[in-house]
């Protein structure tokens, strides 16, 4: 029996509809390709200070990219190493020239050196913006006492649109 019109278009209608759908995996493995790699080179170069978020650090315009080393982070009551609790503030009296529990785990990590360059070790020395400058004055120059002397303060970089 011969289909009207309106037949043969509603059953070439249906047919188109209700075809399994086909996933062209190639080009979908392009842009995953593409992605792996452009994530591959862009992470390689990013420097990342860990930085406690009570800590807010002063801004610059520095362009210098940041070296990895020894961290001292001065937090509202101590003072860490690498993350290490190394002197509590409370208990320290202000006429001293430096702390002794900072020259002391200083004096540890300078000793695992086989040798020392000539320009000193290097330390990255993290404070608030609101750091009292004696207290900042006193680690620093720990820090020099011990063979720190390449002494970098961390900052934030500021954010440029443009």
């Amino acid at each position: 029996m011969k289909r009207s019109r309106k037949a043969r278009r509603i059953q070439r209608h249906y047919g188109r509809m209700h075809r399994a759908g086909g996933l062209n995996l190639v080009s979908l493995m392009d842009i995953f390709t593409i992605l792996v790699f452009f994530l591959m080179v862009n992470s390689s170069d990013v420097k990342v200070m860990q930085n406690g978020s009570d800590l807010p650090l002063p801004t610059s315009s520095a362009k210098q990219q940041a070296e990895e080393s020894l961290t001292v982070q001065l937090t509202g009551d101590s003072i860490l190493v690498q993350g290490k609790e190394v002197v509590r503030l409370s208990g320290i009296e202000t006429g001293d020239s430096h702390f002794p529990g900072l020259a002391e785990e200083l004096a540890w990590r300078r000793s695992r050196w086989s040798e020392i360059p000539e320009q000193g070790l290097a330390v990255t020395i993290m404070a608030g913006r609101d750091t009292d400058y004696r207290l900042l004055r006193k680690v620093m120059q720990t820090c020099i006492d011990e063979q720190y002397r390449q002494v970098r303060l961390a900052v934030e970089g500021e954010v440029r649109n443009g």
